[in-house]
């Protein structure tokens, strides 16, 4: 019934409804007259609010009010509310008796008889302190939460909505990815991804691997809003509501460009390194199976050398003969090819003005190319000389350019350009210093990635069987590397390849050579001499003893560095000895030393297998390169007796290039 009906009822009934009052402590329950005066107090007011009833009947009850909402007028507002609407209820602080504060619930009902006279009010007030202390804790901490997310700048921390839109959008986004909040609250988040990764569906992959399975993480391409592309760590966490609805997703972006950076460099220097040591090791394996074959050349040349000037009266067998000396020297070729890759040649360094050098070379070069095939040079006007043996690299160009004519089947322009570099320090695998590119450029078929990875590789070829020894750019590159500099090969299938020479720049200037025929005739020897000869190899040593004694000399033979010791020590007359350098236990080079200390005056020539004396050798020794022939031997022993050392004269360049690239 109504409240002015209850008022009105018996007294009987007026004192069941006032013990039910006072028994409620949950609530402040108590009566106002019409100007706020309190006429009844109930326990759960006296509970909460601390007045007795004794203390509080009478009084105004704007007293449990804040002074802020007493100023404010908020009591009587209350009031006239309620009278005016018939209900008045809110959430406000009120104050106890002792002065403390609590969060209450307030609602304020008129009174009225049956004629409607307002006689008062009902209110009803509860302590909801705890919750509020409760619902203040979880803002704070939200607050908290979002000042945290909002404060993150190295993650893009950012919600999504079911169907994949942003619902906010913390800085590290915007820092990350480039857009303003107003930019992007409300724009589906496939717009971060790649083109290529939109139409693979990557982004709807992500969301639905993330609500099946709560998660999804990956790594990949994103794009920013100017369009440049970073590589990201992602994260999609799955959002539900406690009933276990899913409410959208959380998304966590970490630009991990400096690290995938960092990887991949740190990729590339390994690769660089087991390629570095993978070439390393099959230039030693070269280099050994050069000094081996040398001395199986050098017992054939020498054989075959004296077969012929013993058979003098059929020429048949003279011109098999002839064509064995043609193989051997082919042999020696390939030989000479195998220890330039292995960096075992024996280099004449000096400065070289790659002008003149390649100027010099053009009319070989293009009787060699024939007529199908266009020499384009590009040099500036002043070109720094470079410090280098011209002989060798001049065969490394005929090598690059008879490469660049075969990648050409129906010919074209092959240009040749230079230019000075700088290299700056821990920029590359070349020291710091002035370098000069050379470079061979042709419009040939190119190379795939898979032969480009291999071209500078010993005896790897695309020619077919016998078109190719797959030395020459192998042969290129142990040059370029003794010379203190690098090859680079730059190819594209179906475009065509560059070939990169970078070489140290020489300080001084370009000497003029001296007329080679100033060199070429070997001095006489004074008389037939008693000469020995060192080798371990019996093939060997047969052959160089029997082209000795052709040569009117006699020869003494011993099979070690201590037979050697032993024949001198003996008082045998020793005019001159010929030692191999590669012998166990004593070296030809420490056989020399030993020599010298006890005779001085007897001159030695050594011979080896590789193109240079190897670490610890005697550089002013006189030396005689394997294989060699009776002109070779003629020349080391009267150049040994004229006191005059002389290595390996350069050879020239030959067709044989032709037969060596990859």
């Amino acid at each position: 019934m109504e409240r002015t009906e209850r008022f009105a009822a018996s007294s009987s009934e007026e004192g069941r409804y006032r013990l039910l009052v006072d028994a409620i402590t949950d609530y402040a329950i108590y009566m106002l007259d019409p100007g706020g005066v309190i006429v009844s107090w109930n326990a759960g007011a006296q509970r909460f609010k601390g007045y007795a009833e004794s203390e509080i009947l009478g009084e105004h009850y704007s007293r449990f009010f804040t002074d802020g909402d007493r100023e404010a007028g908020l009591p009587q507002r209350a009031l006239q509310i309620a009278a005016a609407e018939g209900r008045f209820e809110t959430e406000g602080w009120r104050v106890r008796k002792d002065g403390t504060r609590f969060w209450a619930h307030a609602i304020v009902d008129p009174i009225r008889l049956a004629t409607g006279e307002l006689i008062g009010y009902a209110k009803i007030t509860r302590d909801l302190s705890e919750r509020k202390i409760a619902e203040e804790t979880l803002r704070r901490s939200e607050e908290q939460f979002r000042l945290l997310v909002n404060g993150v700048t190295d993650y893009a921390i950012f919600m999504l909505d079911p169907d994949g839109c942003v619902t906010n959008w913390n800085q590290g986004a915007q820092r990350i990815k480039g857009y303003r909040p107003d930019e992007i609250m409300g724009q589906h988040f496939s717009r971060f991804y790649t083109p290529e990764d939109r139409e693979r569906g990557e982004p709807q992959r992500g969301l639905t691997t993330a609500l099946v399975e709560g998660r999804f993480e990956t790594e990949g391409w994103r794009v920013r809003k100017d369009g440049t592309r970073f590589c990201a760590h992602v994260v999609i966490e799955r959002i539900t509501n406690d009933a276990g609805v899913v409410i959208g997703f959380a998304k966590i972006t970490r630009d991990v460009t400096e690290r995938a950076e960092a990887q991949r460099a740190l990729s590339e220097a390994n690769e660089a390194l087991a390629q570095s040591q993978k070439m390393e090791a099959i230039g030693q394996l070269t280099g050994g199976i050069a000094h081996d074959f040398n001395n199986l050349l050098t017992a054939v040349l020498g054989s075959l050398e004296l077969a012929r000037k013993r058979v003098t009266d059929d020429p048949a067998v003279q011109g098999l003969i002839d064509n064995a000396l043609r193989g051997v020297e082919r042999g020696a070729s390939l030989t000479q090819r195998m220890l330039a890759f292995a960096r075992r040649q024996d280099l004449e360094p000096r400065p070289v003005d790659l002008r003149e050098l390649v100027e010099g070379m053009s009319a070989f070069l293009q009787r060699s190319l024939g007529p199908q095939v266009t020499i384009v040079t590009r040099f500036p006007v002043r070109l720094a000389p470079v410090q280098a043996d011209p002989v060798q690299l001049e065969t490394a160009l005929l090598n690059l350019f008879v490469n660049a004519r075969d990648a050409m089947e129906a010919g074209g322009e092959i240009v040749i350009e230079a230019s000075e570099q700088t290299v700056n320090p821990g920029l590359n695998d070349l020291a710091a210093g002035r370098y000069v590119r050379l470079a061979v450029i042709d419009t040939g078929e190119g190379m795939d990635e898979a032969t480009l990875a291999r071209a500078a590789e010993p005896f790897f070829t695309t020619k077919g069987i016998g078109k190719g020894t797959g030395l020459g750019l192998s042969m290129v590159h142990g040059l370029v590397r003794q010379s203190g500099g690098r090859l680079s090969i730059k190819s594209q299938k179906g475009v065509g390849s560059t070939v990169e020479l970078w070489l140290p720049q020489s300080q001084d200037v370009p000497v003029v050579d001296a007329d080679p025929q100033e060199t070429a005739t070997p001095h006489a020897a004074t008389g037939p001499l008693v000469v020995l000869a060192v080798d371990d190899d019996g093939l060997v040593l047969m052959n160089t003893t029997a082209m000795l004694e052709d040569l009117g000399h006699t020869a003494l033979e011993a099979f070690s560095a201590a037979e050697a010791l032993e024949l001198m020590r003996a008082g045998r007359r020793i005019d001159l000895v010929i030692t191999d350098h590669a012998m166990p236990r004593m070296t030809g080079s420490q056989l020399a030393e030993a020599i010298r200390a006890e005779w001085p005056d007897v001159p030695i020539v050594l011979a080896t297998g590789y193109a240079e004396l190897p670490p610890g050798g005697d550089r002013s020794l006189q030396k005689l390169p394997k294989p060699f022939g009776m002109r070779e031997l003629e020349v080391a022993v009267a150049d040994a007796m004229a006191g005059r050392p002389r290595g390996r004269s350069p050879e020239t360049a030959s067709g044989e290039a032709a037969a060596s690239s990859p």
